[in-house]
């Protein structure tokens, strides 16, 4: 991968990425999923469970904003429930 991507978040659950992934997608940030899965054998040992979402170091502070407002909103909802 060229230079200017950097890691935001690491996770060892495919559809938590994808879900950060359309999230971050959804405000215009470009992302890549990096993964050393091979598919179709869902193999989580170790770094081979690593799925890594990157975006372009330019995007980093407005991903790492929309994250934080939506695990805010999402803890809110929680605590209306109980």
């Amino acid at each position: 991968m060229s230079e200017g991507w950097i890691t935001l978040l690491v996770t060892y659950d495919q559809l938590e990425a994808e879900m950060v992934k359309d999230l971050l997608e959804s405000g215009n940030i470009t992302v890549v999923l990096r993964s050393a899965k091979v598919s179709p054998y869902p193999v989580n040992v170790g770094k081979m469970g690593e799925v890594k979402v990157m975006v372009k170091e330019t995007d980093k502070q407005t991903a790492e904003e929309v994250l934080r407002r939506f695990r805010d909103e999402a803890g809110s909802m929680d605590e209306e429930l109980t």
